[in-house]
Parts: C-alpha cells; sequence; structure tokens
C-alpha cells in the first residue's frame, strides 16, 4: 500500500518505517506513529507453501544482524540497569529476535534499499521494545545505537582495556537515560563517558587526548562531562572497581 501522502508533522522529509503487524507507519527521527491501521500486508506470509522446492516464505530464519547480536545494540537498549530483573537476559534474547526478524522482513522487501542500515536497525529494535512494552524512547535507541559504536574504537584507538570501554558505555546510556546531555552530540557524549570512565581508573586519559582521537575540541568534552559529574554515583556500573573516587574525579 503507498502511502504517500502520510508524512511525521514534525519532521516531514523523515523516512516512515511500516510495522506490518501493528499496521503502523512510524517516523525514524522521532518515532511517532503516524499512520495506524494500515492494511496488513503479512498475511500473505503466513504458512502457505506450494508444490514446489521453494522455501516456506513463513519461516524466514533468524538474520545475522550484529547490530542487534552479540551484545551489541539490543543488549544495550534491552539491558538497562544490571539489576533490572532476573529475566533480563530473556528479554534482550526476546526484542533482539523480534527486531531481527522485521529487519530481515525490511531486508527481503527492499522497503528501505539504500537507507542507513543503523537508522533501520534502531527503528526496528523500537518497534520490538513497543510491542514488548519495555519502556525505551525513538531518542534513546538511536542515541545508543550510535554511542556504543563510537566508544569501541574511540577506546580501541586509546588502548583502554575492555572493562573501561564497559564503564563507558554504561556511563553514555544512563547519561542518556536520565536525560543529562540533552542537546549534545553522541561524539561528545561518548569522548566525556570515556574520559569519566578512564579517570575512575588506573588507565587515566586527558581530555586532549580523546578529543585528538575522537575528533572533537576538549572544552566540548569538558562541557558535556561537567553535566555528567553530579550524577556520576549513578552512572557508574554497580561493579566498577574505583581506583579514584568520585569524589576526586576532575571537577571538568
Amino acid at each position: 500500500l503507498k502511502m504517500s501522502n502520510v508524512s511525521c508533522p514534525a519532521h516531514p522529509d523523515a523516512e516512515l518505517i511500516e510495522d506490518h503487524r501493528a499496521g503502523d507507519m512510524i517516523c525514524m527521527e522521532c518515532g511517532l506513529v503516524v499512520g495506524d491501521r494500515i492494511v496488513d500486508v503479512s498475511s500473505e506470509w503466513r504458512s502457505f507453501s506450494n508444490d514446489s522446492n521453494s522455501k516456506d516464505p513463513s519461516r524466514v530464519g533468524s538474520p545475522e544482524n550484529n547490530l542487534m547480536t552479540g551484545g551489541g545494540l539490543a543488549t544495550s537498549i534491552a539491558g538497562g540497569g544490571s539489576d533490572e530483573s532476573r529475566s533480563l537476559s530473556n528479554l534482550q534474547k526476546r526484542q533482539a529476535d523480534q527486531a531481527n526478524l522485521l529487519f530481515k522482513q525490511v531486508q527481503e522487501t527492499k522497503a528501505l534499499k539504500g537507507k542507513n542500515n543503523d537508522a533501520v536497525a534502531s527503528a526496528c529494535l523500537y518497534i520490538a521494545c513497543r510491542k514488548d512494552g519495555v519502556p525505551r524512547t525513538f531518542k534513546e535507541i538511536c542515541a545508543v545505537s550510535k554511542l556504543s559504536k563510537k566508544e569501541s574504537r574511540f577506546c580501541g584507538n586509546l588502548n583502554l582495556p575492555q572493562y573501561v570501554q564497559t564503564a563507558a558505555t554504561h556511563i553514555a546510556r544512563a547519561a542518556v537515560e536520565n536525560d543529562l546531555v540533552s542537546g549534545r552530540s553522541p561524539v561528545s557524549i561518548a569522548a566525556a563517558a570515556i574520559y569519566m570512565a578512564s579517570q575512575a581508573s588506573l588507565e587515566k586519559r586527558c581530555a586532549k587526548d580523546i578529543g585528538d582521537v575522537a575528533g572533537v575540541a576538549e572544552v566540548t568534552i569538558r562541557q558535556s562531562y561537567k553535566l555528567m559529574l553530579g550524577s556520576a554515583a549513578k552512572l557508574f556500573p554497580p561493579d566498577f572497581k574505583f581506583t579514584t573516587p568520585i569524589s576526586e574525579l576532575p571537577a571538568a
């Protein structure tokens, strides 16, 4: 069904993604449902196999999308705090599986051919979380999808150990969730989180070195860091081993 007359009122030029099962059109920019009860074309995918040896289209399998699996985007979003619940790992897998299924359907139908895979994957995960009743915003998913990749690359270039990278990812995600860094770019948030995590560890890195790797000004890192510092106690992972306590972290 062509929905050429449907657009997001806040982002009229943004791409829309269709949630076939719910029958919704969702803005990829802000997550607003801009069209609902669209004809569900997925019914033709149900278990109607023919006499040929072609694969049953209802069996779409489990696509390997590294944005969703292996501790990637789905884990970051579904994870939230490390003490949320005993069923957390099951929630992560269920949401990742749903998002992967939707991602594969989008790829197979070529509905968004040529579009950025990160954006499509984020939209798919948003829909999966929404169906599963997990309170994650579209803005948060997009922010974390960008942050996790940046932190991994930056920490590698800075020769930081895995535990510092893990802490930086946790700090950045918590800062976004708590709306501490509103209006800041993902690069500056990632850099500030790395600065905070490294300063609390044995592997300290100065803001200038992080800025050189991240391609962001030192003053920008310090500004984002200052926004986080007042809430540092709730940003670090619960199991982080502090070499430098929060009370002794740099003021900026």
